[in-house]
This record gives structure tokens, C-alpha cells and sequence, in this order.
């Protein structure tokens, strides 16, 4: 008798050489202590990610999430993505059911070279590697070059998805002030020169420059410019990453660092999440040839490959599509829906707060008064079926409990005004409570701040947009 057939007699009535089920329950001390001993010393750093955590309940209908960082995937033209699988199925259908080499399919390669071409960065196919999806970039680059303890310059706040990959490797990430001209490069070199004193040289600086997740911002071009001569300087890696940039709705673009630094320094990730689907899981990273290699092994030892059928799909899309019409499209669709959360947040958001003016990317960065907790407002706010991502998410200090990310991308803009209205509400509960117990209005309003775009403003907070202001006056 096999064990399949244990398996099928085990689905009738208890018989001889039956195979029963392990009894399943409540986790009891002892079951936490049985497995406690084999987990990895890395696994008591690990942080489970905001997003994730909140995917569940997002996923319910009533729920207006304007918390995940999801592209408009719905305005794909399901006629298109018909035509591109019908198309792959009947030409490549054996390629797409195969292995495919680490670095990538050429003629997946040739779309990258073709994004980035748009980007203005010119890139040879020799010098990348595809991916699942930009987030495996994060980690197959922490992967190669981080031991536990070593340091990590990252804004702040930082992707909240780069936080967890961070822990796993148990990493010392130092993050860096930002303000609305993205990150101050002027502290980040105080904080390395303080790193040098201590002994201590980062392996690698994270930056999102350009509509930055979480905050909305991007870096200044005087900023750009002085980071890559750092990274000369100092001889510093840095990861530049780079979802939004083909997302602009307003200004001029700004040179990649990949571009100002031709590859010596910079590492750059890039993804079709948010240009094409986040669904077929590819992204790409382009490195210098020995930081390459090592990702290249990484890479092996955690997939073998990233999808055929995948690369296949993006070729074959490529070759027949206007893509570049379908970025155009989502990018005026995702201004309308910014124009309107932020006319939304000026009508229902207290004027104790403020809020950064995205010129193009997914998200909005909201400050409260600090006396306010958004992981506890969220709690509250989900009571009222809306969700945002709390700010402590986004840092690995402690710091941005009184923010929020608020995304504009995955909903209309009916729910964009319900929910930010649903927000303001709690928002508004919470200073009235807090003027009740301490007999004092919430909040003085806040200082102006004077702009600068060579040194930036004067003070931490990146939001520079008041309550009430109005859409038309900007920041």
C-alpha cells in the first residue's frame, strides 16, 4: 500500500494504515517553545510590513483604501492583454514554460533598455539583471552587501516595503531628514563624517529621488549632483530607486543619478509595476560589473530565474503596443486623482495639519499634530471602512507617528474625497478630545518656512502646503 493510498482510504472511514491529520489549534506556550529554538538569530529582527498587514482588510468592499500604493490596474486594456497572451501562447508557449536564464531573456532586456532610453539613462543590456518585481532588487542588493550591523543611509521617511528587508538582514539604517527638496544632502554628509569618527562606513545609501515613496518629494538637481560626488568622493554605493519617474504630471524632468554618475556608483532598480502591471512581477537593476555578479548568485540561489512566461508577455507587448500612450494615459488619470485628494485634504483636513504637492508618483505625505498617533487614528479610521499607511511605517527610529502615507493612484475620485472626509473626521474626534483634556486649543498654527531649491527649508518637516490654501496656490 502507498502513502497516496493511505491518503485516499484517509478520506473515508477511519481504516487500517489510515494517515490522520495533525490535530490543529490555538498556539500554546509549549507549541512557541517546540519551534523557538530552530529559528534563525536574523528572524528576531524581522518586521512584517505595513502593507501586507493591512492587505486583508483593504481587500473587503466597503473599505476605501487609500492606503496601498497600487497602480490603476483596471484602465489596462483587457483587449490588449488578451491579444498579448493569445499571442504567446500560440508562437512561444514552450519558452514560456521554461527556464530562462538569471540574468534575463534579450529581447526583455531590450524593453528595459527601451524604458530607461525614456528616462534618458542609456544602458547596456551586459549590465543588468531582471527580477521579480523592484522589491527583489532591495533584497538581493541588501543580500550581497549587508552583514548584521552594517550601516544603511536611507531617507526619511524610507519606502515602507525596504523597512523589513532592512531588518531581515539585521542592518543599522541611518535615516536622513527631508524636506521638500528631497533628501538633505548636507546632513547625510554631517552623518557620514560622524560614521567615519565612529569607525563606521555605510555600504550602501537608499534613495528614492524622484516622487518619493512615501513622501511625494523629488531631489532638487543640486542635490543630485552633490550626492553622486559623495559617492566618488567617499567611494559609496548608492541604490537608486526608481518606480515613478515615467509618472510626472507637472515640471520639468530631473537627470537620474544613474545618469549624472554613468554607473559607477550608482546602482539603479527600476520596475514595470507601475508602468505596465504589478502582476507579472518584473523588475530590473543595473550595477557595477562585481556588485552584479554577486546579485547575479543571489538571484540563483532564490529563484533560479525570474518568469519566462512574464518576460515573454512584456516582449511581445512591447513590440505591437504604444506604451508609452498607455504611461500617458494612467499619468493624466493619476493628476485628476491627485488634484482631487489634495482639494479634498485642503476642505476636510484640519488646519493643524499639512501635506506635501506631489508633482507626479502615487502618494501624498500628511503631517498631524504630534500629539496624534496615526497607528491608533488608523484603528479608529478602519472602524469608519478607510485606511491610509501610518508614518511610523516608513522609518526605523520611531519617528512619524503623527503622519500618514495617503495614496491617490487605486481609487476614483468619489472615494478619494469619502475617504479623505472619513479621515478628516477622526482626525477632527482627536483634536477635539485632546482640546477637551487639556482645556487648550490642539495646536499653535505652524511657522511659515522659507524655500530654497539649492539648500531647502529650514526645519524637518517636508510638508510645506497648509490646510485651506487651496489647490491652486501649491506649496
Amino acid at each position: 500500500m502507498t502513502i497516496d493510498d493511505d491518503l485516499t482510504r484517509g478520506r473515508g472511514a477511519p481504516g487500517r494504515g489510515e494517515i490522520k491529520p495533525m490535530p490543529r489549534g490555538p498556539s500554546t506556550t509549549r507549541d512557541l517553545e517546540r519551534y523557538a529554538g530552530l529559528f534563525a538569530s536574523r528572524t528576531r529582527g524581522m518586521k512584517s510590513s505595513a502593507m501586507r498587514d493591512l492587505m486583508a482588510v483593504i481587500a473587503r468592499p466597503e473599505v476605501i483604501s487609500l492606503a496601498g500604493g497600487l497602480p490603476d490596474t483596471g484602465a489596462f486594456p483587457k483587449e490588449t492583454l488578451a491579444a498579448v497572451m493569445r499571442q504567446v501562447a500560440m508562437e512561444s508557449s514552450a519558452e514560456a514554460l521554461q527556464y530562462g536564464p538569471t540574468e534575463g531573456l534579450a529581447g526583455a532586456k531590450d524593453c528595459i533598455v527601451e524604458v530607461m532610453a525614456a528616462e534618458g539613462i542609456r544602458a547596456d543590456p551586459d549590465d543588468m539583471i531582471v527580477t521579480a518585481g523592484g522589491q527583489q532588487v532591495i533584497d538581493l542588493v541588501a543580500r550581497a552587501l549587508i552583514d548584521p550591523g552594517d550601516v544603511i543611509l536611507a531617507e526619511a521617511p524610507t519606502y515602507p516595503g525596504a523597512v523589513p528587508v532592512f531588518s531581515s538582514y539585521q542592518a543599522d539604517v541611518v535615516q536622513i531628514e527631508m524636506d521638500s527638496d528631497g533628501m538633505r544632502v548636507d546632513v547625510m554628509e554631517e552623518t557620514l563624517d560622524r560614521l567615519d569618527r565612529e569607525g563606521r562606513k555605510p555600504k550602501f545609501i537608499y534613495t528614492i529621488p524622484t516622487f518619493q515613496n512615501p513622501g511625494g518629494v523629488t531631489m532638487s538637481l543640486p542635490r543630485r549632483r552633490r550626492l553622486v560626488e559623495v559617492a566618488r568622493e567617499r567611494e559609496l554605493l548608492v541604490l537608486e530607486d526608481n518606480p515613478y519617474g515615467l509618472l510626472r504630471y507637472e515640471g520639468v524632468p530631473v537627470p537620474t543619478l544613474r545618469e549624472l554618475d554613468g554607473g559607477l556608483y550608482v546602482m539603479y532598480l527600476g520596475t514595470f509595476s507601475k508602468i505596465l502591471s504589478p502582476g507579472i512581477r518584473l523588475g530590473w537593476v543595473l550595477a557595477p560589473p562585481p556588485v552584479l555578479e554577486k546579485i547575479n548568485l543571489g538571484k540563483q540561489a532564490a529563484d533560479l530565474c525570474s518568469s519566462t512566461l512574464s518576460q515573454l508577455m512584456v516582449i511581445e507587448y512591447f513590440s505591437g503596443a504604444r506604451w508609452r500612450d498607455y504611461v500617458d494615459s494612467v499619468a493624466e488619470r493619476y493628476r485628476a486623482r491627485r488634484d482631487t485628494m489634495l482639494d479634498a485634504l485642503a476642505e476636510h483636513f484640519p488646519a493643524e495639519a499639512s501635506w506635501t504637492h506631489p508633482s507626479g508618483g502615487l502618494f501624498i505625505w500628511a503631517t498631524l499634530p504630534d500629539f496624534i498617533d496615526t497607528t491608533d487614528l488608523l484603528a479608529r479610521a478602519l472602524r469608519d471602512n478607510v485606511a491610509f499607511v501610518p508614518g511610523a511605517a516608513a522609518y526605523l527610529d520611531g519617528r512619524g507617528h503623527n503622519a500618514m502615507r495617503l495614496n491617490f493612484s487605486a481609487v476614483d475620485e468619489a472615494d478619494i474625497r469619502e475617504g479623505v472626509r472619513r479621515i478628516g473626521k477622526v482626525v477632527a474626534e482627536q483634536l477635539a478630545l485632546y482640546g477637551s483634556l487639556t482645556d487648550q486649543p490642539a495646536a499653535p498654527p505652524a511657522p511659515a518656512v522659507e524655500e530654497s531649491s539649492e539648500g531647502g527649508a529650514q526645519v524637518v518637516p517636508m510638508p510645506q502646503r497648509r490646510s485651506g490654501e487651496g489647490r491652486a496656490r501649491g506649496t
